[in-house]
């Protein structure tokens, strides 16, 4: 027994050796003290007067953070980043690493996937360090692991505000300006990262130009592109067009595209709301959202898009991706420039325009067509195409349905007031102000009902009006459109009535239980169209719900009151 004992001993020892935490690892621990951030990039307390704390979350664990302070002395919100802290020795190895990478790194690099590429490079600096035989810290080399795949995959130090999902927007105004961006919660908000030199900028602006494909110089000064995850870039070089040197504007792509879930959720519209949307999307009723910049237009497009029927053939149109749907008869196509002087017709050698995208559309068939935004020759070609029969979604820059009809009517779209007709409700979306917030809004729904010859004027129907004395969304008491689907299927008041309300439970549902993921969404509305009430009893059930038409029946029987949504 007592050599069973020893033995065992020995075993436990070595097995406490092997799963030991490095030295340098307990000596971050010791210096951290459970504060806030990681052993690996701590943040430290704030101890300058009139600066509040505000916020603080993780972007990349354990090594990028953000903290959001409040600035008493200037009035304003700032956003921090935080990363690991180097030593001048670990300045020094990644200098010495990055040297040669330039001069080893394989050219099929470029190829490769971005998971492919953050294996290949701490494979390539494991292999450096065994190879130099140098002694570093387990720490020291997930920090190198980090700066490395930062400066060679991502977007340098940048790279922390491309990954903050609440980040919609990153500007750079110019050298030794801090650069700002749009977030979620708090809007337009300083950074504490800025370009301290001239040449650095210029170096991120061309590396911009070389992830979209596309050459910015002294000659072509302006970048316009798209990069491979979908960001769209506007970038200009040094002094030629910008004086305080080179500026960049990056619109960060959602891979998650915004939902119906989250238009209820942000209160951007309301339940009943998206549940009228999605029948009018569902019998093919053509669409325009219109709005001023950033009024997130393209979002509730994307949303609402996500209620066309399975299998139906649709071909989305776009400057820049940013539309994103989980259809697979589905065919995203987008916009070239050209390159060269510009002809005779205004086109460059090699552009093709949303014009002579939406003219090819045309000969594949579709049952959905969607331009990311009109502006142009294409409008009146898509006027034509939703009179033909086709469904037809797009946005716009305007702030109501009468300067919108001003638009289309005048140069450059110059569309025919009668061909206005074909277009079925409109969506008008804006930034308004709720309390002290900037907030986005469905202010209204309206609908496109005819056309009177006498006056020339459009006849209009508002549906649903956004109500900003308690932020709350009111029903106008008519839909001309849900009337019509009553008609084509030969329903009565009451079942539209009950066939709205399963809607808007499907939805409620979808908030209730905060499924924001736009495949889960798109697969319910898909059981929803296979068997609805089979989908509907289940979600009812699930829920404790109890069918209003049940509820109805029994006080009529019972002579109560009649029941009322």
């Amino acid at each position: 027994m007592g050599i069973k004992e020893s033995m065992m001993k020995k075993m436990l020892k070595k097995k406490s050796l092997k799963t030991r935490v490095p030295k340098g690892e307990l000596e971050l621990q010791k210096k951290w003290k459970e504060g806030k951030g990681s052993p690996l990039c701590p943040i430290p307390e704030i101890t300058e007067p009139g600066i509040d704390e505000k916020e603080i979350y993780t972007i990349i664990e354990p090594y990028s953070y953000c903290r959001i302070i409040y600035d008493n002395n200037k009035s304003e919100f700032v956003y921090q980043i935080h990363e690991p802290a180097l030593s001048d020795k670990e300045k020094e190895v990644i200098a010495l690493i990055k040297d040669s990478l330039q001069r080893t790194l394989e050219y099929e690099l470029d190829k490769m996937e971005i998971k492919d590429k953050s294996e290949y490079l701490k494979k390539s600096v494991d292999s450096f360090i065994k190879s130099r035989e140098m002694r570093l810290e387990a720490s020291t080399i997930q920090k190198i692991h980090y700066y490395i795949i930062r400066d060679y995959v991502g977007y340098g130090h940048v790279d922390s505000l491309m990954n903050d999902d609440y980040i919609e927007d990153v500007s750079c105004d110019g050298t030794a300006v801090p650069l700002f961006v749009y977030h979620q919660k708090y809007e337009s908000i300083k950074t504490d990262v800025l370009f301290e030199e001239e040449s650095d900028l210029n170096s991120f602006v061309i590396y911009l130009g070389q992830r979209c494909g596309k050459q910015v110089s002294v000659s072509t000064p302006i970048l316009d592109g798209t990069t491979t995850e979908g960001h769209r870039v506007q970038a200009t070089y040094g002094t030629e067009v910008t004086t305080r040197g080179s500026s960049f504007t990056i619109r960060r792509y959602k891979e998650k595209p915004f939902t119906p879930v989250e238009i209820v959720t942000y209160n951007t519209g309301s339940i009943e709301m998206v549940a009228y949307a999605w029948m009018l999307v569902e019998h093919g009723q053509s669409m325009l959202i219109v709005g001023g910049t950033a009024s997130g237009k393209t979002a509730t497009l994307n949303a609402l898009a996500l209620f066309i029927k399975p299998g139906a053939k649709v071909i989305t149109m776009e400057d820049t991706r940013e539309i994103n749907l989980p259809h697979e008869n589905w065919i995203p196509s987008t916009t070239r420039t050209g390159v060269g002087q510009r002809g005779a017709d205004g086109k460059a050698a090699g552009e093709i325009n949303m014009f002579e995208l939406v003219k090819a559309a045309l000969r594949q068939r579709p049952e959905y067509i969607i331009v990311g935004e009109v502006r142009g020759a294409e409008t009146a070609t898509m006027f034509q195409a939703m009179a033909t029969g086709h469904t037809t979604y797009s946005t716009m820059h305007a702030d109501s349905v009468k300067s919108m009809v001003n638009r289309l009517e005048n140069p450059p779209i110059s569309t025919p007031r009668i061909l206005l007709t074909a277009l079925n409700f409109v969506i008008v979306q804006k930034h308004v102000r709720v309390g002290d917030s900037i907030v986005r809004r469905i202010t209204q729904i309206v609908e496109l009902v005819g056309f009177e010859p006498e006056t020339n004027e459009l006849i209009t129907n508002t549906v649903y009006e956004w109500d900003q004395r308690n932020d709350s969304f009111i029903y106008k008491g008519h839909s001309f459109h849900l009337d019509q689907i009553m008609e084509m299927k030969n329903m009565t008041h009451e079942e539209m009535d009950a066939e709205m309300r399963r809607r808007e439970d499907i939805i409620k549902y979808l908030v209730e239980k905060e499924i924001t993921d736009f495949r889960e969404i798109s697969n319910l509305s898909v059981a929803y169209y296979k068997e609805p009430m089979e989908t509907i009893q289940r979600v009812r059930d699930e829920m404790g719900w109890i069918d209003p038409a049940t509820l109805i029946t029994n006080q009529e029987e019972e002579g109560g009151f009649s029941f009322g949504t």
